[in-house]
């Protein structure tokens, strides 16, 4: 056998080990366990079109969570721990306020009983709320999943924007909307002892290394790199507020 050959099949074997290494799941190597997805739990995501993602309206698999945040984090988890047999489920709809929220929470959320549920609202159509009533209403819909369940973990997502497309025109009146939500929401989640989930800080820093745009393509929807860093965060903050069982 020549020199040649020899490093030939010495590359080949190289790769055979390799691929021999990572014959498990890729997910086993790069997801790390959230203590509150224990085995069973059925986790609900909440909201307006942001969660929404298009997802379907019928039991079909493909389809059913949106191709957003709600799709990546239980496409992660759930090919990372089938063993728990956890149930994901998204009820967003678009376009929905507080309000929208509250003429469905029985039907979208209580009676679909969740062990974590995952509420973003407020970056969108609720500047059309005004803020007092956004609390009200907000307030109520935790209080009536907290007495349906006790021990309900909640996990409050505060909205965000960035300055993008027309948004640029109003961005002054619309951040300032968005920052008073972000307060509203962060006192509803320590009333609830609730993982807030901050987005804009996550946005603002991802700005420094790309184009607004590149993350939320109108100011106010991200685009798939953008859902990516809202799946990151929310992962990131359920696993550290509630570290263990």
């Amino acid at each position: 056998m020549n020199h040649r050959n020899l490093i030939f099949l010495l590359g080949v074997a190289a790769i055979f080990v390799s691929m021999q290494a990572f014959a498990q799941t890729p997910s086993d190597f790069m997801v790390v366990p959230i203590p509150a997805f224990h085995k069973e739990a059925r986790v609900l995501f909440q909201g307006d079109s942001i969660t929404d993602g298009n997802r379907g309206r019928s039991a079909d698999p493909n389809h059913i969570l949106g191709h957003g945040y709600v799709f990546i984090i239980a496409a992660r988890y759930g090919a990372a721990f089938p063993e728990r047999n956890l149930t994901f489920l998204n009820r967003g709809v678009s376009s929905n306020t507080v309000l929208d929220l509250a003429k469905r929470w029985q039907q979208d959320t209580l009676d679909l009983k969740p062990d974590i549920l995952s509420v973003l609202v407020g970056v969108n159509g609720n500047s059309r709320v005004p803020l007092d009533q956004f609390e009200q209403v907000y307030d109520k819909l935790l209080a009536d999943a907290r007495a349906a369940n006790p021990d309900i973990r909640i996990v409050l997502c505060a909205p965000f924007a960035l300055p993008v497309g027309k948004k640029k025109e109003i961005w002054e009146e619309w951040s300032a909307g968005i920052k008073e939500r972000q307060e509203i929401v962060a006192k509803l989640a320590q009333k609830y002892r609730a993982a807030l989930v901050c987005f804009q800080p996550v946005f603002d820093a991802a700005c420094q290394k790309a184009p607004a745009e590149h993350w939320i393509w109108d100011g106010t929807h991200p685009t798939y790199s953008g859902h990516e860093l809202l799946a990151d965060e929310w992962v990131r903050t359920v696993r550290e507020f509630w570290p263990a069982q």
